[in-house]
């Protein structure tokens, strides 16, 4: 098997098996906001439901190729390939096919290193070509399944958006079971990329106390950057558009180019993302 880790682009799953806890917003403009400081971005949906692609206004219509035909029919990435509004960010999309992926990969060799095999690939035609991408956000699905599992063996990390409510921290552990389990036996070199908090209300005392719960367990894990509750966020995937295309002042946007810039950082100063 080909070295995952011969050059960009930089893999992030972005990963939790609770639904609603911001993870499709956060990979739709964290990526957004990579491409808008100058970075080349891919977001890679895993999730059948489909909402990145959505939220990035890829309609059903434009869906040809899907992360369906790259991870079962081992289609090339850059096949699925679409451009998106945003200069600089492309996306593969998904559609409900993808949700018959576990039941039709149960008995193929390797099943959980298709979509590793694939970035590999994808990796080796951008070197082909002298081409550059700088990240591939994957963003799967709200459970911890084959779809997951491949995700996590492709990546180079994975980033936990949990949301700044009661229960944030319930289920975070069989999360991390799960890396470890994936670190162990089929990517030795997964790392967690960082945890990210959202939907954050700075006048909920509860937000602060989950937030600082958070903060005490996973340390300098955490970014400093709190993605806030906001109307203008949840808005945005409705008229098909990331929120900084959408109303790039409001306080949401503002904190997602915030997230993108502690990313880079990240990446400047530490060669490996931190590890578990």
């Amino acid at each position: 098997m080909s070295d995952l880790k011969n050059g960009p682009p930089k893999v992030i799953a972005i990963a939790n098996q609770k639904g609603g806890v911001g993870k499709t917003t956060t990979a739709i403009n964290l990526a957004t906001a990579l491409a808008a400081i100058g970075k080349q971005v891919v977001v890679l949906d895993l999730d059948p439901q489909g909402n990145a692609s959505t939220g990035l206004g890829v309609g059903r219509a434009a869906r040809r190729a899907t992360s369906y035909d790259v991870l079962v029919s081992e289609r090339a990435m850059e096949d699925a390939l679409i451009d998106t509004a945003v200069p600089g960010l492309s996306i593969i999309p998904s559609d409900a096919d993808l949700s018959g992926a576990e039941l039709e990969l149960s008995n193929a060799p390797r099943r959980s290193y298709r979509l590793r095999h694939a970035i590999d690939r994808f990796r080796r035609a951008l070197a082909a070509r002298q081409a550059q991408c700088d990240y591939v956000l994957i963003d799967c699905p709200p459970s911890l399944n084959l779809l997951t599992v491949n995700a996590m063996t492709a990546a180079d990390s994975v980033l936990v958006p949990l949301q700044c409510e009661f229960f944030a921290l319930e289920g975070l552990s069989q999360l991390m079971r799960t890396i470890e389990l994936v670190r162990a036996n089929l990517n030795k070199e997964l790392q967690i990329q960082g945890v990210v908090l959202t939907m954050y209300d700075k006048r909920n005392n509860l937000s602060g106390q989950v937030a600082a719960d958070v903060r005490e367990h996973f340390g300098d894990k955490v970014y400093d950057t709190m993605i806030p509750r906001n109307v203008r966020v949840s808005e945005a995937p409705s008229f098909g558009k990331p929120v900084l295309l959408y109303d790039m002042a409001c306080t949401g946007a503002q904190a997602y180019i915030s997230l993108a810039k502690e990313v880079v950082r990240q990446e400047r100063s530490t060669p490996e993302a931190v590890s578990a």
